[in-house]
């Protein structure tokens, strides 16, 4: 076995335990280097993932893939990272002693999602999965002194555990009708019968909780409230683009079934979602809960190209994916200052921030326009192929649906826009200066969002490559 193909792996399972083990070790003045440590680390595996694109070979008896699809993924997953590492760092001091245990389970949960993108096997990804799920489980928990943190994270606990008893229930009738765990096998083997019926039925309720797709979504608001704001963001996009990653993997390749419709009910779940989300987002006061709901519908945009099936739709899903990482964390970026500098999170806290800050003002309208689809930014091109896969699979109507209420959700946005450059009456209107990291973070998120809308070519390209695998 060559183990350079499993060299990003290696690194972030290293470097976990060398973060957990030099913070019990280095005094209190030394662990203010935790953070360029898990920078630097990720940083190497990120350079690692890339020249390992373009290489695809199966590890322990096809246990294991390494693939574009999952280099992919993993060089999305470590964008994530950096971006979270750098936007919260300012937050994350507030944890004093506690910092370094604050970035290991980080660097585990990445490790998580590496094994979800690359897994071939079904309880391989499900142990990716429990890891990624576990580090959030403490992580969301991490506010000790807060009641909604706490809360957040005995709630995570309980309906995570719940879904990922589901989804290995599923498993095991799937394992029962196929008589393997290996993905690419499973599809040779299975026979439609109520069993696989009833099994394939309960995965899909176990991704769509992952994923957050309604009806399965009921975690999400309240989990992305109370947890610390930098991982309400990795939430929103690490674990999403994670579960989606091994979604796509297991019901593109193992239950691609003629027999049975699944594009359909994904097409409905996709449309549920997406109305769902932005209707309820209308009504929020809260800008982690505005973009939990924001989240919930951007998980059904991602399930249209999932439902289309063809090539067009999974490079859309891809891609979308990997945009999202930059719009989405540059509005959570923006979050995070406001709150390290007002201790709050309504949306009243953004009164006047186009004069306390017009930077941070101008980058947060930015990356809502482009999540809103509004050209020329990322979130219209990716919008677009989402569309197209879905009208050249015949879905018309989900495209339909989606085009109405990516309109609706431009309200909303613009109501965060209203707050920042209208509204004034907030009882503090000091200026807000980021710290220099925050400043890095937000200007990567601006210039991803602007340049993937006016120049796609790039990103499409490696989306295309990524697909074709299936």
């Amino acid at each position: 076995m060559q183990l350079n193909l499993l060299a990003p792996e290696i690194v972030l399972a290293l470097l976990g335990l060398i973060l957990l083990v030099l913070g019990l070790i280095l005094p209190h003045k030394g662990k203010s280097v935790m953070s360029a440590m898990a920078f630097l680390g990720l940083l190497l595996a990120f350079i690692l993932s890339i020249s390992l694109f373009g290489k695809e070979q199966a590890l322990f008896n096809g246990i294991y893939q390494v693939d574009n699809y999952g280099n992919f993924f993993k060089i999305l997953f470590f964008t994530a990272g950096f971006l979270v590492i750098l936007s919260g760092e300012s937050y994350i001091k507030r944890f004093d002693k506690r910092c370094h245990e604050f970035y290991g389970f980080l660097v585990f949960a990445l490790l998580g999602m590496t094994v979800m993108a690359s897994a071939n096997e079904l309880l391989t990804l499900y142990i990716g999965l429990e890891l990624m799920t576990i580090s959030f489980y403490i992580l969301t928990a991490y506010l000790q002194s807060s009641e909604l943190s706490v809360e957040a994270g005995l709630k995570y606990l309980i309906l995570g555990a719940i879904s990922s008893a589901v989804l290995l229930f599923g498993v095991s009738l799937v394992y029962a009708v196929s008589g393997t765990t290996i993905i690419s096998e499973i599809a040779q083997n299975i026979r439609l019968e109520p069993a696989l019926i009833a099994g394939i039925i309960l995965m899909l309720a176990g991704f769509a909780f992952k994923v957050s797709l309604v009806p399965f979504h009921m975690w999400a608001p309240d989990i992305y409230q109370g947890a610390p704001i930098p991982i309400t963001a990795f939430l929103a996009v690490g674990s999403k683009a994670a579960a989606i990653a091994a979604f796509v993997r297991v019901f593109v390749i193992a239950f691609d079934l003629p027999q049975f419709d699944w594009g359909l009910i994904l097409a409905v779940l996709a449309a549920i979602t997406i109305v769902v989300g932005n209707l309820i987002a209308l009504a929020q006061t809260d800008i982690k809960r505005l973009l939990a709901y924001s989240s919930i519908a951007q998980a059904g945009y991602i399930m249209v190209g999932m439902a289309a099936g063809n090539t067009l739709g999974l490079k859309g899903v891809l891609f979308y994916a990997m945009l999202y990482v930059f719009s989405n964390m540059g509005a959570f970026a923006v979050a995070t200052a406001v709150e390290v500098e007002t201790k709050s999170t309504s949306i009243a806290a953004f009164n006047g921030l186009g004069r306390r800050s017009p930077m941070m003002a101008a980058i947060m309208t930015v990356c809502l326009l482009s999540l809103a689809g509004i050209p020329p930014l990322a979130g219209f091109v990716g919008k677009f192929y989402l569309f197209s896969g879905a009208i050249q699979a015949g879905y018309l109507w989900l495209a339909f649906v989606g085009l109405i209420m990516s309109m609706v959700s431009v309200y909303y946005y613009l109501m965060v826009a209203k707050a920042m450059y209208i509204d004034s009456n907030y009882e503090s209107m000091s200026e807000i200066k980021p710290v220099a990291s925050t400043q890095l973070a937000l200007w990567i998120c601006l210039a991803g969002t602007i340049l993937i809308g006016i120049y796609p070519a790039p990103l499409s390209a490696l989306a295309q490559a990524a697909v074709g695998l299936f």
